[in-house]
């Protein structure tokens, strides 16, 4: 059994900051929202991390607008040809 990979966040904050900032947050990747605010996304270990995410947000200033952890995405099944249960004889 593989270990469970850690929930994925999203930190929008006021404003936009430019892509070089990523590795200072962590490496979670910045993008700017329909609105021109700044959106991190990524992977967050655990809550001290997340607490040094939230540190630097203060330290720089930054107004935070939203936090959310995304939903998990599940693994898609692909099985081919599975077979169907056979309908009991006689009945309906």
């Amino acid at each position: 059994m593989q270990p469970k990979p850690p929930p994925q966040y999203e930190i929008t904050v006021q404003g936009s900051l430019e892509p070089r900032w990523e590795a200072w947050f962590a490496g979670l990747k910045i993008h700017l929202d329909h609105n021109g605010n700044t959106v991190f996304t990524g992977p967050v270990a655990d809550q001290a991390v997340l607490h040094g995410l939230l540190a630097r947000v203060r330290d720089l200033g930054l107004v935070l607008l939203a936090l959310r952890i995304l939903p998990e995405s599940k693994p898609i099944n692909r099985i081919k040809n599975k077979p169907r249960p056979r309908e009991e004889e006689g009945g309906i």
